[in-house]
Parts: C-alpha cells; sequence; structure tokens
C-alpha cells in the first residue's frame, strides 16, 4: 500500500467511526429530556422510525410517528403525545 492508500484509508476509517459514534448517541436523551412525536419539523426529527433510519429524513412536519427530544414537561404542551400513534389515528 502506498502513501496515498494509507491515508485514503485513514480518512475513511475515521468519518466511519465518527458515524458510529454519532449513530449510537442519537437515541440518548438526557434526564431532562423526553420523546416528544408529532411536533419534528420536516427534516429535523431526531432519530429513525420504520420507514426510515436515520435523524434528519422526516418527510412532513408534525408526522405523529416522529419524534423529537424536548425538555421534560413541555412536549404536550407542545401538540405532541409522549408515545407513537397508531397508524391511521
Amino acid at each position: 500500500m502506498n502513501k496515498r492508500q494509507a491515508l485514503i484509508a485513514a480518512a475513511l476509517a475515521s468519518v466511519c467511526a465518527a458515524q458510529a459514534t454519532a449513530a449510537g448517541q442519537m437515541d440518548v436523551q438526557s434526564g431532562d429530556q423526553e420523546k416528544c412525536y408529532g411536533v419534528a419539523k420536516a427534516g429535523q426529527n431526531d432519530c429513525g422510525t420504520a420507514t426510515h433510519g436515520c435523524a434528519g429524513q422526516a418527510t412532513a412536519d408534525k408526522d405523529p410517528a416522529e419524534w423529537k427530544n424536548v425538555p421534560k414537561g413541555t412536549c404536550e404542551k407542545a401538540g405532541g403525545r409522549l408515545t407513537p400513534s397508531k397508524p391511521g389515528k
């Protein structure tokens, strides 16, 4: 392996490691946060759902299946729910 290939491999490895670390932290909530369903704007959800696997992939505002971390006690005041809605409701 020449120097150029080694540099490219190292760069790819660091990108993969950063992504793996970020993905592992996406679903972590601090003690003063809670998941709030139905309040995320398109592209601003905090994690995946049954239709996609990543944060930032919500396609519609206030989708009842999408969630966002919010300060405890503010979810229902913002019009959200603490549990996901059942399909068709």
